[in-house]
């Protein structure tokens, strides 16, 4: 039975939740063309849902890498150096 989420990404199989299917294939598309694009809302509009269900999307026709920037430790952003060594340890999981 579906129900209404109010923490966390939704999950179609077991939340109500907007067809997002438009707003993706249009994102997609500007994905091909090369184009920039920002997701900002206040909390709860569905920004993680919105990333998340795009990833699965993007995953057919590209290799998409997830980040959380909030992970990464404050001496990471000191310097490009730092910044650049810090992506191997984050996407190995160590």
């Amino acid at each position: 039975m579906k129900k209404f989420n109010t923490a966390g990404p939704c999950i179609p199989k077991k939340h109500y939740m907007v067809d997002l299917e438009d707003r993706l294939n249009r994102i997609h598309r500007m994905v091909d063309d090369g184009e920039y694009f920002t997701i900002n809302r206040a909390r709860q509009y569905g920004k993680t849902t919105t990333l998340a269900a795009l990833a699965g999307k993007l995953t057919e026709d590209y290799l998409v890498v997830s980040l959380d920037f909030q992970k990464f430790s404050q001496s990471c952003f000191e310097h490009e150096d730092s910044f650049c060594h810090a992506f191997p340890v984050f996407l190995s999981g160590r």
